[in-house]
């Protein structure tokens, strides 16, 4: 056998035990001709001594090795000795003395290091994966991320959930993000689409009487990347029959908690809620951060009365003014100031007003204000000395608080207010609709089956943007981990909706006609939602990118280093799918 143990595995009690190990040369070191080797594998690193006084062919062999060789060797375990434990490994109190060494496999000088001590650049880093996988603390991240799906399917088994598949080659129905695409041999001219999630199939298992359904799946989305977007990423999904929106809380609540309870994480239910409109009007974040507070303040009542014109003129616009008590910054520098303008300007602000409070409200801009309308607004964000005030007024709502919402994550990190806890919260209530000014018609804020709000119907024809719908998102620490809805179960109302969407007739016939059908063969009422795994794995391993977390990312560019691809495919596939590149310039 290769091995008897592990390279993490043996302690004092194995103390004279002949044992085997295999694994990689993490370092060598020769001290006086008794050489130590380092051999590590994903379980840990024990030391092994080649002394030749106890054999001298494994000691000769020891010379030639060098870091990465593929090693197995044979020796008795014994006790490092005192004051030569290293606490820093839990192997540290023993080592072997090795009586056989076999070089099973020997390695070029690796293009990356593969430990934690310095890494690499990203691409550098993906174009040989295979190598950067080899680091702790990549290998202690997908252990989690194994624990994370584990605990997912055990709950949901016990709970009596069927883990069902749904096809990867579906229909292209887009009202998201752009679809990838696949072309049909068969079927030449007809594409499939990769699906962008389950949802209408998971939809769909309801009206077969599946009752309890979830998948591990895969996702596909082509659209720009960031940190936690990818092009290809997991979810979690789930679907409930029979259920409201309570009912979807309790069960999520309980396979979160249970799901943290498996990484060592306590987590307290049930979790806080808010409102979409409240989210955003205190933190100008539909995914609001509640580790800290700084909470936004809506004075657009106060400075409509005043005589500083771009406040004025931005309410008469329609528009408001938000206002932020950066407590005890008064002190702030301009060029500090500035840099919190500029975080402002990137999410559509036209600039950053402050006042700074040293005993009373100063700033080039309290001239147009009176003492009265200072005094109002002193109150109203209840500042003292030493503090100072920021505000973002613009003509959209969503700008106004957006850019605001982003200068106060700013202040948080800025003044280290961020606490380190784990602050799950549901925000509820979000806006059924929404008005896309480039397709000059509504949109689903969420997708176009999820269930308005039975209280708001009436205004779905009349004034769509006020109609809520059931929806909800779980966020953690300023990320939205999960989203879901409770869904249209009845034809009628989802032709409304896809009407109100501006979605002709004919066209929703087109796109969802077998949906439709479904629904008129008995569809309970049913909800659900779905996870982002990669995003949920890489909170609770501390990394800054899903990328950390998928085995073979992307990188910002949507390509893959390591395979090279995208790539081109030989002109016989195109001809066999029935498809010609337009070359260039023509």
């Amino acid at each position: 056998m290769y091995r008897t143990n592990t390279c993490g595995e043996l302690r004092t009690k194995e103390i004279n035990k002949e044992v085997t190990l295999s694994g990689w040369t993490n370092s060598r070191r020769d001290h006086g001709g008794v050489i130590f080797i380092d051999i590590r594998d994903r379980y840990g690193i024990t030391q092994i001594v080649f002394d030749p006084s106890n054999n001298k062919d494994a000691h000769k062999i020891a010379e030639s090795l060098s870091r990465e060789d593929v090693l197995q060797v044979k020796g008795k375990v014994r006790h490092r000795g005192e004051g030569l434990v290293n606490s820093k490994l839990s192997t540290g109190e023993i080592e072997v003395l090795a009586d056989e060494l076999i070089i099973l496999n020997k390695s070029q000088t690796p293009p990356i290091e593969v430990d934690d001590r310095k890494l690499a650049g990203e691409d550098t880093r993906f174009k040989y994966r295979y190598l950067d996988l080899r680091r702790p603390k990549a290998q202690a991240d997908f252990e989690v991320r194994h624990r994370v799906v584990k605990a997912v399917r055990d709950y949901f088994d016990k709970n009596n959930f069927l883990e069902l598949e749904t096809p990867m080659l579906a229909k292209s129905t887009p009202e998201g993000a752009r679809d990838y695409l696949v072309p049909s041999r068969v079927n030449k001219g007809l594409f499939y689409a990769l699906p962008q999630s389950p949802q209408i199939f998971k939809q769909l298992f309801m009206v077969a009487g599946m009752d309890r359904y979830f998948q591990i799946v895969k996702c596909f989305r082509d659209e720009d990347l960031r940190a936690d977007r990818q092009p290809e990423f997991t979810q979690i999904d789930v679907e409930m029959s029979f259920v409201e929106e309570e009912d979807i809380y309790v069960m999520i609540e309980g396979m979160v908690k249970h799901v943290m309870n498996e990484c060592g994480i306590k987590v307290q239910i049930p979790f806080p809620r808010i409102e979409y409109t409240d989210a955003m009007d205190k933190y100008g974040s539909d995914k609001p951060d509640l580790r800290f507070g700084l909470e936004l303040k809506n004075i657009s009542n106060l400075a409509e009365k005043s005589g500083f014109s771009v406040f004025k003129d931005t309410i008469a616009a329609g528009g408001s003014v938000y206002c932020l008590n950066a407590e005890n910054c008064a002190e702030f520098s301009r060029k500090d100031i500035d840099k919190l303008e500029e975080v402002a300007r990137i999410y559509g602000a036209k600039g950053l007003a402050w006042m700074k409070h040293t005993g009373k409200l100063e700033s080039s801009v309290t001239k147009f204000f009176s003492d009265d309308e200072l005094n109002a607004i002193e109150k109203a964000a209840s500042a003292k000395k030493g503090d100072l005030l920021l505000f973002v007024a613009d003509k959209k709502l969503s700008v106004a608080q957006t850019a605001l919402g982003q200068v106060r994550l700013a202040l948080g990190k800025k003044l280290n207010l961020i606490k380190d806890e784990w602050n799950f919260a549901w925000v509820t209530s979000f806006p059924l609709l929404e008005y896309d000014e480039d397709e000059e018609r509504y949109v689903s804020v969420h997708h176009p089956f999820t269930s308005p709000k039975m209280e708001d119907l009436h205004l779905l024809e009349t004034s769509p943007e006020k109609v809520r719908s059931i929806a909800y998102d779980l966020t953690l620490n300023g990320f939205e981990i999960a989203g879901g809805s409770i869904r249209i179960h009845q034809s009628e109302l989802q032709e409304r909706i896809f009407k109100a969407l501006g979605i002709p007739k004919d066209e929703a016939e087109k796109k969802f006609g077998f949906l439709m059908n479904a629904f008129k063969y008995g569809a309970p009422p049913h909800g659900g939602i779905a996870f982002g795994l990669d995003r949920l794995v890489m909170l609770i391993t501390g990394n800054d990118s899903i990328k950390e977390i998928i085995a073979f990312p992307k990188n910002k560019n949507a390509e893959d280093l390591m395979m090279e691809s995208p790539s081109e495919v030989y002109e016989d596939q195109l001809k066999e799918l029935g498809i010609a590149l337009r070359k260039k310039g023509k």
